[in-house]
Parts: structure tokens; sequence; C-alpha cells
């Protein structure tokens, strides 16, 4: 199997980054490296997510595959008064979400490496984040599922972005036998918002 962003320890040589992106109206400097995914910029759909994704600022979040930390970070802004778990797989990834974080000066977070949420599975959340490791294989995508519905409070809520040609009518239909109720907030370019409320 070749080697990509789903992997605790990336081989790639580092080629470190900086980007200045603009994320719901915050100016954020980013770092990214080798090894992690979308690390010439912000990926469309990561970004779609960022501009869809609500809830409220006191909110206790989890972003579930946080690459360098835009989602989580973006987040973080969002809920000034809660905040914000942020896991991945990936070392490297940890390492840049840590040091965005502290490059932008945000504090309410907490970045950690684990295995899905693994390192995570005792909390409870009102929201969890993900855009998720579509190469890592459905069976790792429908875990997510399985676990943020598992992490959330009653009334929780999971938001996904999914390509639609990358699996999203089997995405959508996974997160329909887990969840209360499903919606589709937003659609563009393929791209497909989700969000799964539990009961």
């Amino acid at each position: 199997m070749t080697e990509h962003y789903y992997s605790a320890k990336p081989g790639a040589r580092h080629d470190l980054h900086r980007l200045e992106e603009t994320l719901r109206g915050h100016k954020l400097m980013l770092l990214t490296d080798a090894g992690v995914f979308s690390k010439k910029g912000v990926d469309f759909g990561s970004k779609l997510l960022i501009e869809t994704m609500s809830f409220p600022d006191n909110a206790q979040v989890l972003d579930v595959g946080c690459g360098y930390g835009p989602i989580g970070l973006s987040a973080a802004l969002l809920a000034a008064k809660g905040h914000v778990t942020m896991v991945d797989i990936n070392e490297r990834a940890v390492e840049l979400a840590r040091q965005n974080a502290e490059a932008n000066r945000i504090q309410n977070v907490t970045i950690m490496q684990s295995d899905r949420l693994e390192a995570v599975q005792d909390n409870r959340f009102d929201v969890v984040l993900t855009n998720p490791p579509i190469r890592a294989g459905k069976e790792i995508v429908h875990s997510i599922f399985e676990q943020a519905c598992e992490a959330l409070k009653p009334g929780g809520s999971l938001w996904v972005v999914i390509q639609k040609k990358q699996g999203a009518p089997s995405a959508y239909a996974k997160l329909e036998m887990l969840f209360a109720e499903v919606k589709e907030v937003e659609r563009d370019k393929g791209y497909w918002i989700v969000q799964a409320t539990k009961q």
C-alpha cells in the first residue's frame, strides 16, 4: 500500500509552506508540510464545511482528521466561549496544527494524535466535524461516523463534507442508519455538506 496522509508517521521529506487563508472572515496563517492532506492550500470541501457549519459559541466541538488545522481552528474562533478538540492519526499533521493554533493565538483548543476517536472515547461533544479520509476506505470512514455518534451528546450534530463521486450517497445511507435526523445542508461543485443529529 502506498503511503498517504492517513499514515501515523509520514515518511515524505519535509517541504514546509506557509499559507494565508481567509476562512469565515478570519485571516489565518497556516504552516503545511509534505505528508499531510491538502498541503498546498485549504481544499474546497474543507472551505465549504467551514463556511456552512453552525453551532453555539459555547459548544464543545471535536474535529476528526484535523490535518494542519483549518476546520478546527475556524471552529475555535466560532466557539469562542467553548472548546475544540482536534485529532488526527498523522503525527506530522498534529504538530502542524499545534503550531498553527499558537501562531494564530487560538487557545481554546486541545490537539492530539488519535486513530479516529480512540483518544477521546470517554469525552462527549455537542458537535463533531469531519472531512473524512476517503482514501483510507469506506470501512474507516463509516467507523468514524459510528464513533462520532457514540461521542455526541443527545441532540448533538455531526457535520460531514463528502464528494458525491467519492461515496456521498452510501455515506448518507450509513448516517441515516445511525442518526435520528440527516439532512443535506449545502451542495456545491459535487461536494455535499451533511448534518446528522443524534436523538
